[in-house]
This record gives C-alpha cells, structure tokens and sequence, in this order.
C-alpha cells in the first residue's frame, strides 16, 4: 500500500512539473565595452538605461499615434474579450487602456517598476472609467505575474532596457498559459535610418535568440509599422 501511495505522489510531481527549464546564458558585466548603455550585456547585447518617469509626457506625445500605431498593433493582437493581457513596462498606459477596451470581460495588468508611472495609471482609471486595468508593482528581475494567468503579453519598447532579462522572460513563460504570446515592438536595429539610438532598437535576428532560450515558438513578425517589428511568440 506504501510503494501505491509513493507512486501516486511521485506522478503528481511530475505532471505538475514545468515542461521546459530554461539555462541562464548568463550576463557579462564589461564597463570598457559599453557604448551609450549600462556597461552590462546578456547574448552579446548592451543593455540600455531605462526612461524614468520623468519622460512620461513622451509616451503621450500626439505624433505617437502616426509613428507607432497603437490602435493597429492592438487590433492585431487576436485578443478575445475574456483575455487576460500583461502590459509589461506599461508605463503611462498609453496602450493598457487600448488593450482594456477590447477585452470587457477580462482585464490588462499594467506591469511597471516605477510607482510614479502606476500613479499616472490610476489617475487614467478616474478619469475614463475603465476599472478593468489593474497596476501591478513589478521588481527588475519578476513581473510578479501569478502562474498561468495571463493569455498574452506585450512590451512596447521596454525589453532593451531590463536590467535582468532572463528572469523578466522567465516569469512571464511562467505566467503564460499553455499557447499563450508574447508580442514584441522594438525599433528595428537592421535599420539605419529609425531616428532611435543603436541601443533602443532590437534586429529581428538577436530577438530571437534571446526568446529561443525559453523555447518559445517565433510565431510571426508583422512589418506594418513604419519604424518597428511587432513581433508574436507563443509558449508551445
């Protein structure tokens, strides 16, 4: 009867293990090969500084619209109205709110490390009336994400500047449910002549490899905004 109850807990660990570990890479801290950045690098990447909140009028800036066209990236996300999305580096909520409206059933986690910029979150939430954004404090190295919450994530222009992206991308695989995706926008680094500075954009190419640590399947990158990849990771 003892070895049937130890068989028993011993299939239950290990249904309810994680399917994938990822392998940290690792990150090399070289202040003589910094350029403009940190002075840290993860995959043979700089890792740039982070905008603080001071520079959140930028976020807002009415040009935006034209140069990053928010309302089309969240059109094709594919969201359903019960979704649950991780806004990570949500900032202002320049696209929290956007995302909020398509999913009346469910609600977006506007992720910020910054509690300057969750304040600006609430503020919003008085002001328009949609209760169904909820500021979550994350931490440098966690999303502070429960474990299989959320059906998508998005960063918009955020990942260049994680201090700990390995852990960030770990949390949010964890947070992931089985298919759900990730969506990246960074300014395209293949391209000179995206007025961003060389830290502030990502290739296609480096993007991949780093999301390739987790395994998480390169679904698609959609090419209609002027100036960025929208790039789609699913979590296999």
């Amino acid at each position: 009867m003892k070895n049937c109850i130890n068989i028993v807990l011993l299939s239950l660990v290990i249904s309810i293990a994680p399917a994938f570990a990822a392998e940290h890479p690792g990150y090399v801290v070289a202040p003589e090969r910094a350029t403009t950045g940190t002075g840290k690098f993860y995959m043979d990447r700089e890792i740039s500084f982070v905008m603080g909140h001071q520079a959140a009028g930028w976020l807002n800036r009415p040009e935006r619209i034209q140069e990053e066209r928010p309302d089309e990236v969240v059109a094709n996300m594919g969201l359903e109205p019960d979704h649950v999305v991780a806004d990570i580096g949500a900032g202002s909520g320049y696209f929290s709110f956007r995302i909020a409206r398509l999913v009346p059933d469910g609600k977006v986690m506007a992720v910020d490390i910054q509690p300057e910029m969750l304040q600006l979150i609430e503020q919003q939430k008085a002001q328009n009336g949609l209760t169904n954004v909820e500021g979550v404090q994350g931490e440098i190295d966690n999303p502070n994400l429960p474990a299989n919450s959320i059906d998508a994530a998005i960063m918009v222009d955020a990942y260049h500047e994680f201090s700990h992206p390995f852990e960030m991308i770990n949390g949010l695989y964890e947070a992931l449910k089985p298919g759900g995706r990730i969506f990246f926008l960074e300014y395209r680094g293949e391209d000179a002549s995206v007025p961003i500075r060389p830290l502030h954009k990502m290739t296609e190419e480096q993007v991949v490899k780093e999301m390739g640590v987790f395994g998480l399947e390169w679904t698609d990158t959609l090419d209609f905004l002027p100036w960025q990849h929208m790039m789609i990771f699913t979590k296999v």
